[in-house]
């Protein structure tokens, strides 16, 4: 009897959690992200490209990914700056193949949120034979 009243408190407590999720995502900042050699700063020339898109939840959390061809990737990042400038790291992705994930659970400093919104952070992804980075985006949402 007791299994028969848990069941409906269980399912309701796992419905208000799937709502808080979603509206924790509703009306958050999205940015499409298109990659090229052109963005990078100084430009790299470079048949690589890539797309993805990176989205801010109002309480700062951040998802998204960004996938890649035309280069072996090395590593990639969402770094603080504006278009034509270079910055420090902000968000190491995680690479599984040529995409580039945020990793799980992210969220960005009230500075790094401003940044976003602002169009002053930027995706690059970084290659052997461009360390400092191969394809670049600003992410401008």
């Amino acid at each position: 009897m007791l299994v028969k009243k848990a069941i409906p408190v269980i399912a309701l407590v796992a419905l208000a959690a799937c709502a808080t999720v979603s509206d924790m995502w509703s009306g958050g900042k999205t940015a499409s992200v298109k990659l090229s050699g052109a963005g990078e700063n100084p430009p790299v020339k470079t048949s690589a490209s890539g797309s993805g898109s990176f989205t801010l939840a109002k309480d700062g959390s951040v998802k998204g990914s960004v996938t890649t061809t035309g280069v072996q990737g090395t590593m990639a990042h969402i770094h603080r700056g504006a278009r034509g400038t270079n910055g420090g790291v902000a968000i190491g992705l995680a690479k599984s193949g040529d995409t580039y994930t945020v990793p799980d659970g992210t969220k960005l400093s009230d500075a790094d949120q401003a940044a976003f919104k602002a169009g002053n952070l930027y995706v690059n992804v970084h290659s052997a034979a461009n360390k400092g980075g191969e394809i670049r985006a600003q992410i401008q949402p």
